[in-house]
């Protein structure tokens, strides 16, 4: 059984070593984190100020999941513009060696019960390059699909151009996803 708690500075080892590869980094989104290779430092210096308390106050919630082995997965909320109502996942990742066996998808339906039922966000969104149809197939089968309110879009990552698909869950979606269980 899977469980989400904060990130902690010790668990940048782990979630470094998710992401050794080049590819995988990129796909994560680890550009608008820092520097391929990416380190235990520079991640704990984005995701820690150096006064202790967190580099964006009240809007970046940095999410470890874990089970009775320990850390097993990764990922990132924050609020959109400044708007309590939208809640953004992103720099999804799960351990390479638990990969397909479901943790991504137990992860982020935990962390839509957490931005639904204890934040009380109206909408959650997410990004996902065209280029991982593994991710996009996890993100669609917890119930995320096309945005009707963002465009998807191109961005360059390492001088090629890659198309990010902006996919979406609403409250109402959310809330008939759980009445069908």
């Amino acid at each position: 059984m899977l469980r989400l708690r904060p990130y902690k500075p010790c668990d940048a080892a782990k979630i470094v070593s998710w992401l050794a590869d080049r590819d995988v980094f990129f796909r994560w989104g680890g550009q608008y984190c820092g520097e391929y290779p990416l380190t235990e430092e520079s991640l704990n210096d984005k995701y820690i100020a150096k006064n202790g308390g967190c580099e964006e106050p009240d809007n970046f919630y940095p999410v470890v999941a874990f089970d009775e082995d320990g850390p097993v997965g990764h990922f990132i909320m924050r609020y959109l513009h400044g708007d309590n109502t939208m809640l953004r996942f992103g720099w999804v990742v799960v351990d390479d060696a638990k990969r397909g066996r479901g943790y991504g998808r137990e992860m982020l339906s935990l962390g839509l019960l957490y931005a639904f039922e204890v934040l009380g966000v109206q909408s959650v969104t997410l990004g996902v390059y065209e280029n991982n149809p593994k991710a996009y197939r996890c993100y669609t089968s917890v119930g995320f699909r096309a945005s009707t309110s963002t465009h998807d879009k191109e961005v360059e990552i390492d001088g090629e151009k890659w198309k990010v698909i902006e996919l979406e869950m609403t409250r109402d979606e959310y809330e008939a996803k759980k009445q069908a269980r």
